[in-house]
């Protein structure tokens, strides 16, 4: 079983492979104009497209979620939260990151949502863990 630890670590890759997916939309780096664009200093970048807006958008989504789940792992950790009580809440977190990034840029709307309430139960349960001591 995966631990708390392991799950933000992965959290954090999935949030990196997000950005990079999202940047990699954006100025189509499969292309030689996408090769000079990425190697360059991006001060004008290509329009986004509607694919590569919605990417992005979830990527920054993932940035702001996976702030609020490290930060609230690291003040269990230092609470002293028995790792069973943390766990499962980080497997939600996780799991349903995983199934909002594509679900987002596939553009299911209200799928999408019920991915983010999933994975914001289980970074509530985690404060919960810490807050309720």
């Amino acid at each position: 079983m995966p631990t708390s630890a392991y799950l933000l670590a992965a959290s954090s890759v999935l949030c990196w492979v997000m950005v990079l997916f999202a940047g990699v939309l954006r100025i189509r780096t499969w292309t030689k104009a996408g090769v000079v664009i990425g190697l360059g200093n991006r001060d004008t970048l290509p329009a986004a497209g509607m694919v590569a807006g919605r990417s992005e958008r979830a990527a920054r989504n993932m940035l702001e979620n996976l702030l609020i789940f490290a930060t609230l792992l690291l003040a269990a950790w230092m609470a002293k939260v028995p790792e069973e009580k943390l766990v499962l809440p980080a497997q939600l977190f996780f799991w349903a990151r995983l199934a909002y990034f594509p679900t987002y840029v596939a553009g299911i709307v209200y799928l999408r949502t019920a991915f983010w309430a999933v994975g914001a139960v289980g970074t509530a349960l985690i404060a919960w863990a810490v807050l309720a001591g």
